[in-house]
């Protein structure tokens, strides 16, 4: 018994002061997040909820009585403000108010200038 002990407590000892010690060299620096992919654009962002909320009454030729097309960028770019007032106050789409993470990204996105 004492000489187990004898034996295990040194290994016991070496393995915990091994375990314990850090070497800075191996820390990895957070990753820094790139501005420009987080940047909101109508391409990546904005063209979703238009196509799956928008174009069926205001595609290209627009139905259902949709006033004017949102087929395109410029399309949705010249009526971004309105497209949000009306969005906001639940009066579009007719299926019902859009989700509010939804609105907000519309709100940002024309806050941000618009990005193609």
């Amino acid at each position: 018994m004492k000489f187990t002990l004898k034996f295990m407590l040194p290994v016991v000892c070496l393995l915990i002061v091994g375990c314990s010690s850090s070497d800075d060299d191996e820390v990895i620096p957070p990753k820094e997040e790139d501005p420009i992919a987080n940047e909101i654009t109508y391409t990546k962002d904005i063209k979703p909820i238009i196509t799956s909320n928008c174009v069926g009454c205001h595609g290209n030729p627009p139905q259902n009585g949709a006033p004017f097309s949102l087929t395109t960028f410029d399309n949705v770019n010249s009526r971004a403000n309105g497209i949000f007032n009306r969005t906001n106050n639940g009066t579009m789409p007719p299926s019902g108010k859009l989700p509010q993470a939804t609105i907000d990204l519309i709100s940002d996105w024309i806050d941000g200038g618009k990005k193609e």
